[in-house]
């Protein structure tokens, strides 16, 4: 009897224990019930989708992004900027818009299209990064994408211009 209340006591304490422990990353609620919204996206996708990210500077600049993923590869990345006021005249017609397929993907270095990410390096990049506690920045987590990721990073506090740190993802849709 006395080894069955000694156990019973030890299983409450681990119990309370592990319920006090805080979490390290902001809306993790949210976050794992979208990441469980991803693993059955993927598993009926086949892991072959494509994502479009959305990007904008307060200088009056706006681009898309449109990654396409193939049972989990990196397959093409196409960039076009959508607002152009506020780029440099002398802008190359060419820098405006392009497409880059599997062997040439990241060859288009000094732009602001999205980095070509999966959506499980993206997962993994807003758990370990994007989403963690800081005091010194406000975070942003949102599933508008049929509970799939749709916005995630952070803004630190007390920057003014250009200083979303994270995703925003305009749309998610199964390949082909």
């Amino acid at each position: 009897m006395r080894r069955t209340i000694f156990f019973l006591v030890l299983l409450l304490a681990g119990n309370l224990i592990s319920s006090c422990e805080k979490s390290d990353i902001d809306f993790e609620d949210e976050y794992k019930k979208s990441y469980r919204a991803w693993l059955d996206f993927k598993e009926s996708s086949d892991n072959t989708y494509n994502y479009t990210v959305a990007g904008a500077s307060w200088v009056g600049i706006a681009w898309k992004t449109k990654l396409t993923v193939s049972k989990g590869v990196i397959i093409q990345r196409e960039f076009k900027y959508t607002f152009t006021q506020g780029l440099p005249e002398n802008i190359q017609k060419e820098d405006l818009e392009w497409i880059e397929y599997q062997d040439e993907i990241n060859s288009h270095g000094s732009t602001p299209a999205a980095e070509p990410l999966t959506l499980d390096k993206i997962y993994a990049r807003a758990q370990n990064e994007w989403l963690i506690k800081r005091k010194s920045a406000q975070t942003y987590f949102e599933t508008n994408n049929g509970g799939l990721i749709s916005s995630c990073g952070y803004v630190p506090n007390g920057c003014m211009d250009d200083c979303f740190r994270g995703i925003s993802i305009t749309s998610i849709q199964k390949g082909e």
